[in-house]
């Protein structure tokens, strides 16, 4: 086998040896010296701090190259979900003005009007209520200011509770369906059963002992039950169809056992009205 130490390499092994502990001799003395380095020092630390420069230099441009790329990258995905995002409200919008088209054409040919999509709804709270008329009537907090009006339906958490009946400037006053005084503003409504078919009448009192609104004026002989659900009718052209009164409780007669009445459960509990919502015509 071939003899790796050779004279040669063994001469240049101990001169790297010699020149390696004498510069690290050398800077030990001139750390521990407030002179200036011996010039071999300078020479070899100039030479180690280009020599670092030269390799940290591509290292550093990597790492910033890799970081943009990234950010790149992370930026190219996020605008990939925002413009997935604007498509579809792009599309979802062009589906609302088709389908209010749609619901326009419909209630012209029909001959439709004052149905829910034709108003907004404005929240109020509920500011005032005299034990005297508890029944009757309560105070909320909003008027003209925020578009109130004489005559718009207010609706409780459940569904339909009265109607405005006077306004002022930041406030209103509400008369509730509860209210069985013969001055009382009556709403048309409207019973559906289960066959879908339709039989109109008006609110014409309200029994307090039994907590129950009571249907008159019936209009047809269509078949009630009891759960058959009821809403605003829309006729008479002061409010809206479709707002929700409540449920069929029993099917009766009057005092005379010539006429049907109809006697319905509220969906809202008329003694407990913190906030309401008033229907207002759009323009």
């Amino acid at each position: 086998m071939k003899n790796i130490f050779t004279s040669r390499r063994l001469v240049v092994t101990v001169i790297v040896a010699i020149v390696t502990i004498g510069v690290i001799t050398l800077s030990s003395r001139a750390r521990s010296s407030q002179k200036e380095p011996a010039l071999p020092t300078r020479v070899v630390s100039d030479v180690s701090g280009w020599v670092s420069g030269v390799v940290s230099s591509p290292v550093k441009a990597l790492s910033s190259s890799y970081a943009a790329i990234t950010d790149l990258l992370n930026t190219y995905n996020e605008n990939e979900k925002l413009t997935t995002k604007i498509d579809d409200l792009a599309q979802s919008k062009v589906q609302l003005q088709t389908l209010q088209a749609e619901n326009r054409a419909l209630k012209d040919q029909l001959k439709i009007d004052g149905t829910l999509t034709d108003y907004k709804v404005v929240n109020a709270v509920v500011i005032s209520r005299s034990p005297s008329n508890w029944q009757s009537q309560l105070i909320i907090n909003k008027g003209t200011n925020a578009g109130l009006k004489k005559g718009l339906s207010v609706m409780g958490s459940g569904g339909l509770i009265g109607r405005i009946t006077q306004v002022n400037t930041t406030n209103a006053k509400v008369e509730l369906l509860s209210d069985d005084s013969q001055v009382a503003d009556r709403f048309a409504i409207r019973v559906t059963n289960s066959n879908s078919e339709v039989i109109d009448g008006i609110v014409t009192s309200f029994n307090q002992s039994k907590n129950l609104i009571v249907m008159g004026q019936i209009t047809s002989d269509v078949d009630v039950k009891k759960g058959d659900l009821v809403t605003t009718s829309g006729l008479g052209g002061v409010t809206p169809a479709g707002l929700y009164v409540g449920k069929v409780a029993s099917i009766g007669k009057d005092n005379y056992g010539l006429s049907k009445k109809i006697y319905i459960k509220p969906a809202t509990d008329f003694n407990n009205v913190p906030v309401v919502s008033v229907a207002i015509p759009q323009q």
